[in-house]
């Protein structure tokens, strides 16, 4: 059997978890009649609320234009809110409704119940090292991806002729 480089395993072996762990979500998020994205919104605003969309849109990475759609969704079930901007009357941050509470309780349980499948059979130090490993290998993207969209056309006429 013919063995590949060690980081190139990693990257398609993380890339498969991902991947394999949103499809888990999606199917689990279904029981709640709500998507994996919806959900993502919901746990994003718990842990920061009165972000502005703009703000969330970029944590999440996606598009103002589909995180709007999804706000509109949330708020006409009455689980978010926006709020005016005190400071700047062009911009609405957004809130969890009270509704929304129970909801997160019951998200959070059904997220912990399928977190102990997932990570069944694995030592909680190992756990706990992958995550201080994965945050590493996630600032480390961050940067490059800042690093890449601060090098100007010019440095890649330079470079590529």
């Amino acid at each position: 059997m013919r063995s590949f480089p060690l980081e190139r395993e990693f990257a398609f072996i993380n890339s498969d978890v991902a991947r394999m762990m949103k499809t888990l979500f999606d199917q689990e998020g279904r029981k709640f009649g709500m998507t994996r994205a919806q959900w993502s919104v919901l746990f994003r605003l718990e842990r920061s609320e009165g972000l502005k969309q703009s703000e969330l849109a970029e944590i999440l990475d996606i598009q103002p234009i589909s995180l709007t759609r999804l706000i509109d969704r949330l708020c006409d079930n009455g689980l978010i809110e926006r709020r005016s901007d005190p400071s700047d009357r062009r911009a609405k941050r957004l809130f969890l409704t009270p509704a929304a509470r129970p909801l997160l309780d019951r998200l959070t349980a059904m997220t912990n119940e399928i977190m102990g499948r997932v990570l069944a059979g694995v030592e909680r130090s190992a756990v706990e090292a992958m995550t201080a490993n994965l945050s590493a290998i996630k600032e480390n993207l961050r940067q490059a991806i800042v690093e890449r969209a601060n090098t100007t056309d010019t440095d890649l006429e330079a470079t590529y002729g």
